[in-house]
């Protein structure tokens, strides 16, 4: 019998990335053979073949879908056709049964060219609203899953499933005291994780550094800059440990964690909440997004699961505000957080994309 096959898609920033991470070791278990396809300089690549080195990852053209004027509105149409036309020559060679986007621009030409070839899509959607790249998707689509309930309601009810977030399993195994052990750090004091996205966060670098004097005498802070934002002169800075990017540490140190600090991008702030970690969210602002991410950390404060300090209004002293209203609620937060539904499995995400293969 011939091996069954499925192709991946989705990229440009980690949140693009991680749900395929997640669902790949259970499409392999389940004797699948699987392709990536992503851009040709996006972090994916670097992802996938550190995680799966065996996985083959296919690098194409892809144009940046913008909202905004710009010249490379006019000449960037011409490599999503290209990248279109690069997806199809590889689908015809893979024969794969199902193609699974997360989205992002990459996504969009592999999309249209699965649909031109026959090839059933499944597009997973993790913002309240569905963002730029699967509302062109959307028409090319088999099936839609999101994490919120929320977002059904911009979708076609035929084709769209909530099914709640999906966790990778590695994540719930974090040791705190191997995270601690990482940074050097011991119990003596809570540890407050900041952490900007894959790319970093240079107002949220900022707005946390101005502040290490105060916020060192009652934490220990772990830092993920982002790179190319690691400052050396800070490097013998007693209690706080700063790491441009991780990848297999994440697990312990965000079990280390007894705060978050973060931007509110729903892959993240899901896991922070399967965790019970207690979060403060500086959503990306609307002059930098479509508004998503204010969207998610909204969502997330009315559901009592998060402070939430608007970009426009981050400041040294608001941020220290901020960071002493979440410590004062822990409690509570974890309480709440306590009685949410358990996320889904990696298997059971893999199971669901594959009822739509051909």
């Amino acid at each position: 019998m011939k091996q069954q096959t499925i192709i991946l898609t989705g990229g440009g920033t980690a949140g693009h990335v991680s749900l395929n991470q997640a669902i790949l070791p259970s499409l392999l278990e389940l004797g699948y053979d699987v392709h990536y396809i992503g851009s040709e300089q996006g972090i994916e690549k670097e992802l996938i073949g550190e995680t799966f080195p065996n996985v083959p990852f296919y690098g194409i053209a892809s144009g940046k879908l913008r909202r905004y004027f710009s010249m490379k509105n006019f000449t960037d149409p011409f490599k999503v056709l290209a990248g279109m036309m690069q997806a199809f020559r590889i689908i015809k060679k893979v024969k794969p049964q199902v193609v699974f986007s997360k989205g992002g621009f990459v996504s969009v030409p592999v999309v249209m060219a699965a649909k031109l070839a026959g090839v059933p899509v499944v597009i997973h959607e993790s913002d309240v609203t569905p963002g730029l790249a699967n509302k062109i998707a959307l028409p090319f689509a088999s099936h839609v899953f999101t994490i919120f309930e929320e977002t059904l309601k911009h979708l076609p009810s035929d084709k769209a499933t909530c099914t709640g977030s999906i966790i990778r399993p590695e994540l719930l195994k974090g040791e705190r005291a191997k995270g601690l052990a990482y940074c050097g750090f011991t119990t003596l004091k809570p540890v407050l994780l900041v952490m900007g996205g894959s790319l970093g966060s240079v107002v949220l670098n900022d707005a946390l550094r101005k502040n290490l004097p105060e916020l060192l005498k009652q934490f220990y802070v772990i830092h993920l800059c982002g790179k190319g934002n690691y400052d050396e002169s800070l490097e013998s800075l007693s209690g706080y440990k700063q790491f441009e990017y991780v990848t297999t540490e994440l697990p312990d140190l965000m079990h280390a964690a007894d705060f978050i600090v973060s931007r509110a991008g729903s892959n993240s702030i899901f896991e922070f909440l399967a965790l019970h970690k207690p979060m403060l969210l500086v959503p990306l602002s609307a002059q930098k997004s479509r508004g998503d991410q204010i969207l998610n950390a909204n969502l997330f404060k009315k559901q009592g699961y998060a402070e939430v300090l608007q970009e426009e209004a981050l400041t040294k002293e608001s941020f220290m505000k901020s960071v002493y209203t979440l410590t004062g609620r822990k409690e509570e937060m974890v309480e709440t957080m306590s009685k949410t539904q358990k996320p889904k499995t990696p298997d059971e995400m893999a199971s669901l994309i594959l009822n739509y293969q051909k």
